[in-house]
């Protein structure tokens, strides 16, 4: 029997993974969010030997049911090949009472290299799948590490192209510069002078506009999303939660069977909710610590039940998670109302009409398995120097968040379950904060940091931007955001 996704906000609209990872969004405005999860024989004993590849093939095919084995071995090689600099994928390394797992070893240094190195084979093969001969528009909005890793994924890729929308002032000069200086005549970036949420919040209005869509149509172009909002993003992020596991196993951190805790750093709620996704497919998971900077929406939510997105927005040194309206969470509230989708449509249309809603009744087992903290800035510069002097390792700034609300929660509950930090990015991409937090001086330039960086910590300097400072820039437009649509339009020729 197929797995089917369902709209958290139409019951009415359902469909198969394919389907899902074509369209991207649902066009009632909700997420295709799957209503049960598959049977998936996670045996320990014998995962813990194998492959990151060989994971990927278990979990996808339990997830995109409708891929044949051989669709699923071409995407996975394709994706996890000599592009990362590990054939370990996601190495764990062990510091003192937590495991980083690295998930930074792909071709832009970030964690979203894990599902966007496979998306646009997904994506490609669901739309032969599903008979469609249009042009696809990945139609995306970034906070800092999305923008880059999809383009890296669709650059040139034949029947696609990418627009790209970034906050101006929102990202590092890193981040910046890698997606500026992106090559591939199907790629766009486009810079805004508002911040993330606002560009999230436009992409989502032209994925509902009907006039929009149907103009899109007669020209065979629709949108499609790089975003995790994208179950073809999601799906993949479940992969190194089991690998992570398999790997504790195999190092006699812990048994088959014993209970671990996966602290993320989060912004937009993808990367958290896979980790949940893992735990209903049998990864024994204790807590779920969801680590926030200072716009620490999420940590109020899991605290009071209440979403509050009406706040200051602050820009820091963590800017991936610099958002304060998380998108994922919507298919966890789904989850928590009893996959009911009127509730959900409700809540939803309350955020973007009041900016919060309470949730009243809730699914207690899946809210309990969550715990909140966030870290101020000067705790994660902290938390960098502590890692540093214990362990002569770097961590970058989001990782450091995560580090840091492990540390504070461990204190405050005793719990000292093992527990793998998810450590969404490579030190060289935020090379500034990490020397200057190490140091206490700022190196007063990214590349001076990036050779300074290199004498602390040792590491290889990535290929990613080696040689970024020479590259040439190819993109330099700076829009309104409230002009976002038109920029589509004009590339488009609408």
């Amino acid at each position: 029997m197929t797995l089917l996704y369902q709209s958290t906000r139409d019951a009415q609209n359902k469909v198969t993974a394919s389907q899902a990872i074509l369209q991207g969004l649902a066009t009632d405005g909700g997420l295709f969010t799957p209503l049960e999860f598959p049977e998936v024989n996670l045996d320990f004993t014998q995962l813990k030997d194998a492959s990151y590849q060989e994971v990927a093939k278990l979990v996808l095919a339990a997830f995109l049911d409708d891929f044949t084995a051989e669709e699923l071995d071409y995407c996975i090689s394709h994706a996890y090949d000599e592009k990362f600099d590990t054939e370990i994928i996601a190495p764990l390394i062990a510091l003192g009472d937590q495991y980083n797992l690295e998930l930074f070893h792909g071709s832009t240094i970030a964690f979203k290299d894990m599902a966007l190195s496979i998306l646009p084979y997904l994506l490609t093969i669901s739309a032969k799948k599903q008979g469609v001969d249009n042009k696809i528009v990945i139609l995306t909005a970034t906070s800092g590490d999305t923008g880059k890793a999809a383009m890296a994924g669709f650059a040139d890729i034949e029947g696609t192209e990418i627009i790209v929308f970034y906050p101006k002032d929102g990202v590092s000069k890193i981040q910046e510069l890698q997606m500026i200086t992106q090559e591939g005549s199907n790629t766009h970036v486009v810079a805004i002078d508002g911040n993330f949420d606002d560009a999230q919040t436009n992409v989502k209005a032209m994925f509902n506009d009907v006039d929009l869509r149907q103009r899109l149509l007669l020209k065979k172009t629709q949108f499609s999303s790089a975003n995790s909002m994208n179950i073809g993003r999601l799906v993949p992020q479940i992969v190194y939660y089991v690998y992570a596991y398999a790997q504790l196993v195999k190092t006699h951190q812990i048994t088959a069977g014993d209970k671990v805790n996966f602290t993320v750093p989060t912004g937009n709620f993808g990367n958290i909710l896979a980790a949940y996704y893992a735990s209903q497919i049998g990864v024994p998971v204790g807590k779920l610590v969801c680590a926030s900077n200072e716009n620490n929406v999420l940590t109020d939510f899991f605290t009071t039940k209440t979403y509050d997105k009406v706040r200051p927005f602050k820009v820091t040194t963590s800017p991936s998670m610099d958002i304060l309206v998380s998108s994922n969470l919507e298919r966890l509230i789904f989850h928590l109302v009893g996959n009911d989708a009127e509730k959900t449509k409700v809540l939803m249309t309350a955020l973007a009409t009041d900016g919060h809603y309470t949730l009243e009744d809730v699914n207690p087992d899946i809210f309990e398995m969550f715990a909140a903290g966030f870290a101020t800035e000067a705790e994660t510069e902290a938390e960098i120097k502590r890692v540093y002097e214990e362990n002569n390792y770097i961590e970058d700034p989001h990782t450091a968040v995560a580090s840091s609300v492990y540390q504070r929660y461990r204190e405050q509950t005793k719990d000292t379950r093992p527990t793998v930090i998810a450590s969404t990015a490579s030190p060289y991409k935020f090379p500034r904060v990490a020397v200057r937090a190490v140091n206490n001086r700022d190196s007063g330039d990214d590349f001076k940091a990036v050779a300074d960086l290199y004498k602390l910590s040792k590491v290889a300097i990535p290929k990613a931007i080696a040689d970024l400072d020479k590259a040439i820039i190819k993109h330099n437009k700076v829009v309104a955001s409230q002009d976002m649509q038109k920029v589509v339009e004009s590339y488009l020729g609408l």
